[in-house]
């Protein structure tokens, strides 16, 4: 019998200090809660508070954004001469790249996968990483690649050579970075993220800087296939700073149509080309410039559904009192999302 009241009395005892922990706990619990949705609170006052002109650029009123992507990617060289005494001009291009990708966007920031169909089927064998941030004041492009793919012709006066893939190898990265002026009424986001919607027709003048660094070495497999061929490396490094402008043109709402170019001018180079073990001076040059531009197109079907289109390029002009180089890396996107 005593046994029997020492169970009951245990177990009352775990029944209270359960309910007394419980009772205990529950205004924590409740304010745990308040600080949730206060936390939640602020996200949407920070999300939708107004460092802009709201007559002309506002937060769209879903905070999620669903997007599916198509982006192809490509970078073509182009160069014109004289060594020797000889006249010789080039056309080379990396393989496309193509992918497709799906992602969200929560409160102006985002998550995506992408895939490649052709680096899947071991078609496409080049390394690439694109990088993109647009921001009401500051925007930034960067773009990173290693290439074996270069391929094209390289002419002389005397004869004619078609460089394949694996006869050089390519080392190139190229960083574009943004300052907008008319951040309250001119929206880059607008543009290529849809994080804001552009309501009527602005422009801005833009502040930038630019640098390119990378490589290009000539490899065993063109060794291989032409014996005589010379060893060539070349290091190239130009960081440049300039302005330009931008545009978004607004159609009746359901439009927005975007242009923009900031061309730089190199300030300082740091280049240098090895040719069969002996390294050589690079020559002053005499123009050197690396042009930003940006291009898109947004259809809205209606405030939650749209799709576009959106290009950006990284182009370059170095002019010395023999070589005239061109470089032109692009990407282009097709999108369509909707938002919830």
């Amino acid at each position: 019998m005593n046994q029997s009241k020492t169970t009951l009395l245990t177990r009352l005892t775990t029944l209270l200090v359960i309910v007394f922990v419980t009772l205990a706990a529950y205004p924590q619990t409740r304010g745990l809660a308040k600080k949730r949705v206060r936390l939640d609170s602020l996200l949407t006052d920070r999300y939708f508070r107004s460092h802009y002109d709201t007559n002309y650029v506002v937060r769209p009123e879903g905070k999620l954004t669903l997007k599916a992507r198509l982006n192809q990617t490509g970078n073509d060289f182009h160069s014109s001469g004289i060594e020797n005494g000889k006249h010789f001009q080039s056309h080379l291009s990396t393989s496309h790249k193509t992918t497709f990708s799906v992602g969200a966007i929560y409160r102006g920031i985002g998550l995506g996968v992408a895939i490649n169909p052709a680096k899947w089927r071991g078609a496409y064998k080049d390394y690439e990483l694109n990088l993109n941030f647009y921001g009401s004041r500051f925007s930034l492009d960067a773009s990173y690649q290693i290439s074996q793919s270069l391929s094209g012709d390289f002419d002389t006066d005397e004869e004619k050579q078609t460089l394949q893939s694996d006869d050089v190898e390519l080392k190139i990265l190229n960083l574009a970075g943004y300052y907008t002026f008319n951040h309250r009424r001119f929206s880059f986001p607008a543009a290529f993220t849809q994080s804001y919607i552009q309501r009527r027709s602005a422009g801005s003048w833009l502040a930038g800087i630019s640098y390119q660094a990378g490589s290009l070495k000539t490899t065993d497999h063109l060794t291989a296939r032409y014996p005589n061929a010379q060893d060539v490396r070349i290091y190239v490094g130009h960081f440049g700073i300039g302005g330009g402008y931008g545009y978004n043109w607004v159609i009746e709402r359901r439009w927005l149509l975007h242009f923009s170019m900031l061309p730089t001018f190199v300030v300082f180079n740091r280049n240098n080309m090895t040719i069969n073990g002996e390294r050589q001076k690079a020559q002053r040059l005499r123009f050197n410039m690396i042009f930003n531009e940006r291009a898109a197109i947004v259809h809205y079907f209606s405030p939650r559904y749209f799709a576009g289109l959106s290009l950006v390029m990284n182009n370059s002009i170095f002019d010395d009192n023999n070589v005239i180089v061109n470089q032109n890396k692009w990407r282009a996107r097709a999108f369509i999302g909707m938002r919830i």
